[in-house]
């Protein structure tokens, strides 16, 4: 079984977290079901955007990266405190452990801004959300990333993306990854697409 640890930060956007959630369960139940979807946080209830509530299954200092294959990271609003766990040293700490592994990680909008922190990208081609005349995008540059603008980039294990717009892009994307092309073929089918 291939788990996928979603690492939610205070105030993710539901639209992006729910996109992870959905296509490795459709693949674990109609697929190769060979995936598995677990969440975790820096606290057990963690707010999202809106304020809604999500009670996790593990907390942050609970993880160990060897037990998972792959990391999922939607984005969120600062409005609603996203950098103030994105940011934080345990946070990225998890995220360089994913990267040092090689292990696919897939981000979603603003979430490559916690990847550009962690400093897994510098260097590296990247994206991120594209509004507001650029603004997230000049603060991607500023650690290092080769800033491309395009919905979604993938170099190497990390995939990053430019807005909600292209959530179930990124979800199948990790899938293909975990999988194959055909068995996310098959679920992007299944499920519409």
């Amino acid at each position: 079984m291939k788990k996928v640890l979603l690492l939610l930060a205070n105030g993710f956007e539901t639209i992006e977290a729910c996109v992870f959630i959905d296509v490795i369960g459709w693949n674990l139940v109609d697929g190769d079901k060979t995936t598995q979807l677990v969440t975790c946080g820096m606290t057990k209830e963690v707010k999202t955007t809106f304020d809604q509530k999500m009670i996790v299954d593990y907390l942050i200092d609970e993880i160990n990266v060897d037990d998972y294959d792959a990391l999922a990271i939607p984005g969120g609003f600062e409005e609603y405190d996203f950098y103030r766990d994105g940011y934080d040293e345990r946070f990225l700490k998890v995220i360089q452990e994913f990267h040092r592994q090689q292990k696919p990680i897939a981000s979603i909008c603003v979430a490559a801004l916690l990847l550009g922190k962690s400093g897994i990208l510098t260097g590296k081609k990247g994206t991120t959300y594209n509004m507001n005349s650029g603004k997230r995008q000049k603060q991607l540059a500023e650690f290092g990333v080769n800033v491309v603008n395009e919905p979604i980039v993938i170099d190497d294990h990390i995939i990053t993306s430019y807005n909600p717009s292209t959530a179930m892009g990124v979800a199948f994307q990790l899938l293909e990854m975990l999988t194959s092309k055909e068995n996310c073929q098959h679920i992007k089918k299944i499920m519409g697409y």
